[in-house]
């Protein structure tokens, strides 16, 4: 039986240091499984070549490459970067049936998949996942670089 399957995980930590660690908005995305409010987070629209790493323990979660315009108003993914980085959670919360992703080192709340909503990627899935749950490590080279 692997970690997640038992409840424990990599990187555990007790509320109060997840409180001192994260902003009040990172606290209660990540933590709480709250959402940030749609077209607001940092990387909803961004382009910018990259990994994308969990906020709460710097796992490598998702990249640039895998990341597509789906204009719902969070960063979309078509698969997260390696197999075994997230784990699915059933979430029915709000009226209705839907798979929560989680990082699987750290069990942190990062967003949804959805899957048959008609996008043009070779999985055919959007990971809907919160910009504050996210950190981007920037690949692109400085302008002016040589």
């Amino acid at each position: 039986m692997s970690n997640t399957e038992t409840g424990q995980f990599p990187v555990t930590k007790s509320d109060d240091e997840w409180r001192r660690e994260l902003s009040p908005e990172e606290y209660h995305v990540l933590r709480e499984a709250g959402t940030e409010r749609p077209y607001t987070g940092k990387y909803w629209d961004s382009h910018t070549e990259g990994t994308y790493s969990c906020r709460a323990c710097g796992t490598e979660l998702f990249t640039s490459k895998e990341k597509f315009d789906s204009h719902c108003g969070w960063p979309s993914f078509w698969a997260p970067l390696a197999e075994g980085t997230v784990r699915y959670l059933r979430d029915g919360t709000l009226g209705m049936e839907r798979i929560e992703v989680r990082c699987a080192n750290c069990d942190s709340h990062l967003g949804h998949v959805f899957e048959g909503e008609g996008y043009e990627t070779p999985t055919d899935q959007r990971y809907c996942i919160n910009s504050v749950s996210l950190t981007l490590k920037d690949t692109e080279e400085p302008k002016g670089a040589e």
